[in-house]
């Protein structure tokens, strides 16, 4: 068998510099290499063997993932661990590997690597393996390419939900709510605030004045009673305060004696829990006025801080 290139140059190169042990370290035989079946088609994965025999005393480094297979592709390998019988090492790995190219017969010969202290040496197969592509179609056709024929009806297209643009449009939705509610929150919760104070106070306007009617008609301390007990409700829910769980006199001092509050308290205070009750109507309808009046005042002031 005829040395390759390789050692032929190495060879040379070891007489020339007076390098003998070099030479007499050279391995007496090449690696192996032949594909596990003889034809392949386009895609199929096929095994290829690398086999190699040496003496014990050799490091060897066979190809990995990085190596040149053109016109192969590498898709994996197995190794069979180093085997040793009479003074001759075996070392074998089969690489998987596939094929897109389109010429009939594909070859390959893949080199190992010797380590000989500093040095390097590169031996491959003395010839290369050989695999027959099957041809799925035919490359040409007898008659020619067959003739093109124009179609252009539309197909019937199944409608499907475009869901990117309805989550976009969701999206931006939202950040408009969200924009709209950073912007004119603090404006529209103002503007509900007013809604609600304005219609309580105009349910108290109404449902007052109607209890001061029945006590005109009837003069019934009850009614009276009802009147008082509803101005105090009605300031507890505007100003968020206790004053319908407090006396008169701490009533008067929780709005610094004011004299409509003093005044028309006293008054009832007296026609209720003293039954000092006359038949002067003004006097009453004076305290009525005044707590209502007091009423109105405190509204007007509960309104214009919201609106601050």
């Amino acid at each position: 068998m005829r040395a390759p290139r390789n050692f032929r140059l190495l060879a040379g190169l070891g007489l020339l510099l007076g390098a003998g042990p070099v030479v007499a370290q050279l391995p007496t035989e090449l690696p192996q290499g032949r594909f596990l079946q003889p034809t392949a088609r386009v895609g199929d994965v096929v095994g290829y063997e690398l086999t190699y025999r040496h003496r014990p005393d050799l490091e060897i480094i066979f190809p990995d993932s990085s190596a040149e297979f053109r016109p192969f592709e590498f898709v994996r390998k197995t190794a069979r661990p180093t085997r040793t019988r009479k003074g001759v090492s075996l070392d074998q790995t089969v690489y998987y590997l596939r094929t897109f190219a389109l010429d009939s017969v594909q070859q390959l010969r893949l080199p190992v690597t010797l380590l000989q202290g500093t040095d390097t040496l590169t031996v491959a197969p003395a010839e290369p393996a050989r695999l027959q592509l099957l041809a799925t179609a035919p490359l040409t056709l007898p008659d020619g390419p067959p003739a093109l024929q124009q179609s252009t009806a539309p197909l019937p297209v199944e409608q499907q939900f475009n869901y990117p643009y309805w989550l976009a449009a969701a999206g931006l939705l939202v950040l408009l709510v969200a924009g709209l509610a950073l912007g004119f929150g603090r404006r529209l919760r103002q503007r509900y605030q007013l809604y609600k104070l304005r219609k309580n106070h105009v349910y108290f306007l109404a449902q007052y004045a109607r209890h001061i009617e029945r006590f005109t008609l009837s003069r019934s301390l009850s009614n009276m009673e009802r009147a008082i007990t509803l101005w105090k409700n009605y300031l507890t829910g505007l100003e968020d305060n206790a004053i319908n769980s407090l006396t008169t006199k701490e009533i008067v001092a929780h709005y610094q004696n004011d004299l409509d509050v003093s005044l028309a308290l006293r008054v009832a205070d007296r026609v209720i829990y003293g039954n000092q009750f006359t038949d002067d109507e003004v006097e009453t309808d004076d305290a009525f006025a005044r707590l209502r009046t007091f009423a109105e005042r405190r509204y007007a002031l509960v309104t214009a801080s919201f609106q601050q």
